[in-house]
């Protein structure tokens, strides 16, 4: 389990505009949140509102990448259909998500499964971990999570 201290998990997931690594983003601010399903309800109001507030998490210096297993097509439907600014990447075997403990046992009317987690990490200039969020309700995280951003040098 991704807790705040830690050295973030290395990743390297593909998206519209080719490869996202976190070495490819060293130096900068990342948030990096992981999000059940494109085109559900929760999963796009959180994409609408971090593209919303995409010009002050740029102003903070904070790249924004949202990660589900869903196909980098999927995704670019996904963000034509609502004019989403947010980077979206793809992580199919769900490699990345392990590894930031995001892959978990749900329990949806009675029935056990295992799928995604909501759940946000801010990652700092030096790779570390800042602030993690799990088990995340959507009205008013993505503010919380660019006064994080702001907070953070």
């Amino acid at each position: 389990m991704v807790d705040v201290g830690d050295t973030a998990p290395a990743f390297e997931l593909d998206s519209e505009e080719g490869a996202i690594s976190l070495t490819g983003l060293k130096g900068q601010k990342v948030v990096l949140y992981f999000y059940p399903k494109d085109d559900t309800t929760g999963c796009t109001r959180e994409a609408i509102d971090f593209t919303g507030l995409g010009g002050d998490f740029a102003k903070a210096e904070t790249v924004v990448i949202g990660v589900s297993k869903d196909t980098v097509a999927k995704h670019a439907k996904f963000r034509a259909k609502y004019d989403l600014g947010v980077k979206l990447a793809s992580d199919p075997e769900g490699a990345t998500i392990e590894r930031y403990g995001s892959w978990v046992e749900k329990t949806l009317y009675g029935r056990k499964y295992m799928g995604i987690d909501r759940s946000t990490f801010l990652i700092g200039r030096d790779g570390k971990v800042a602030k993690v969020w799990r088990k995340v309700k959507v009205p008013g995280h993505a503010e919380a999570v660019l006064e994080a951003a702001k907070g953070l040098k």
